[in-house]
This record gives structure tokens, C-alpha cells and sequence, in this order.
């Protein structure tokens, strides 16, 4: 079943670090079937507080999106992010 892996940047503490993240997470997809179906694009909060921003990733199934994020290359790279802002990431199943 299809699976949805949400971020959301709730604020950057570290831009140089978050623009190492950007410049090197591409890579880590490589040999992951995943779909980017929204990334850092205009947002309407219509309740609580902004996002500074958020991208959403499909995936084949829960375990799919596992595989990547829990990837010896995805997790190296993460530690840039985890440096660079504060974020909240969610994987839910699809219907």
C-alpha cells in the first residue's frame, strides 16, 4: 500500500549545514522508487502555526519508505538537516 513520508521545517538553525543536506539528499534516492509530490511550495496555513517548509515523498509501501530512510546514504546526509533545522517527519500509510 502506498505510503506518504512528510517533512516539515519548523525552523533553521544552521543554513550552511541545511544547504549541504539539499545539495546531497538527491543522491541518496538513487535505486528508490519515490514520487516528490510537494516541495517548499506556497503554502496556506489554514490552521496552527507556519511551516518554514515542507515536502512530501511517496512511496511504494511503508517498508519502501523505510528502506530509504533508514539507508546507510540517507542517514549520513540527514545529520546535515538534524544540524541545520528542526523538523518534523512523518511516514503514513495510504488508503
Amino acid at each position: 500500500m502506498t505510503a506518504y513520508m512528510i517533512f516539515t521545517r519548523e525552523s533553521t538553525q544552521d543554513q550552511a549545514a541545511l544547504d549541504a543536506y539539499r545539495s546531497k539528499v538527491r543522491d541518496t534516492f538513487d535505486g528508490y522508487t519515490h514520487k516528490v509530490l510537494a516541495a517548499n511550495g506556497t503554502q496556506q496555513v489554514l490552521e496552527g502555526d507556519p511551516a518554514e517548509a515542507t515536502v512530501v515523498l511517496e512511496f511504494p509501501s511503508l517498508t519502501a519508505a523505510r528502506a530509504w530512510y533508514d539507508s546507510d546514504a540517507y542517514q549520513q546526509v540527514a545529520q546535515h538537516r538534524l544540524k541545520g533545522s528542526r523538523h518534523r517527519v512523518v511516514l503514513i500509510e495510504g488508503l
